[in-house]
């Protein structure tokens, strides 16, 4: 498995797209074990927070098993896309969305957050939910997504991080090593998938250094929002 550091211009993302399509019929139960089901609370924050913002047009990129995408489909009169490199995630989003039958306001499609079809200034909203730290080429795909919203339009980012505190860090840190690893041996085919989630977590940038990032890339203004003591943050960046 590669590691989260380690560069090339077409493995990652390869290696990426492989991993999530070997655990795509488990990821959902293995998300809510390893956070407690906390992570759907963390969604309807980022759908309350959309909400508020009344879009019309919303992508969520990285959207996996369409979690986010399904949630931001409730607002009135909002069409939304999802997309993400692992058909086999998508296919499971799109069982729900029939289910749910939310069809004709949530789509899902095959696509890559560093290369979008889409013209400029095209959403009023975009969301990625545990994604952004998968990326390739971290800036580039930031930057896609500056291109593609509308000028005062918001991205808003759920992503693991790593709690400030040294005593809560510590404590994080045995949880991650023995907790998670070990739910994963017992539930997923594919243990090594979760060892990379776990390292490309605390190699993230997160926090301060993350909002700096956003900055950098051409975002005005950048809210930062930590929950669960720091193991994870939602950022929400404006155009």
């Amino acid at each position: 498995m590669l590691k989260p550091n380690q560069k090339s211009e077409s493995s990652k993302k390869n290696q990426v797209e492989r991993m999530f399509d070997s655990i795509s019929f488990e990821y959902d139960l293995l998300n809510g074990i390893m956070t407690f089901n906390n992570h759907k609370r963390w969604k309807k924050n980022i759908l309350n927070i959309a909400k508020k913002l009344k879009p019309k047009n919303a992508l969520d990129i990285a959207t996996g098993t369409a979690d986010i995408a399904i949630n931001l489909g409730s607002i009135p009169d909002c069409t939304v896309t999802g997309v993400d490199i692992s058909e086999k995630m998508l296919n499971v989003g799109r069982e729900k969305i029939t289910k749910m039958k939310l069809s004709e306001s949530v789509s899902l499609e095959t696509g890559d957050a560093e290369n979008l079809k889409y013209e400029n200034d095209y959403f009023d909203l975009i969301t990625i939910g545990f994604g952004v730290r998968n990326f390739q080429d971290l800036k580039k795909g930031l930057t896609e997504s500056l291109r593609i919203l509308k000028p005062e339009g918001s991205l808003i980012i759920l992503e693991t991080s790593v709690p400030e505190n040294r005593i809560i860090k510590f404590l994080y840190s045995i949880f991650t090593r023995t907790y998670i690893p070990i739910m994963a041996s017992i539930f997923s085919k594919d243990r090594s998938a979760y060892n990379y989630l776990l390292d490309s977590a605390e190699a993230f940038p997160c926090g301060e250094a993350f909002g700096k990032i956003l900055k950098s890339v051409g975002f005005n203004k950048v809210e930062i929002n930590p929950k669960f003591f720091g193991s994870s943050t939602i950022y929400i960046a404006t155009k």
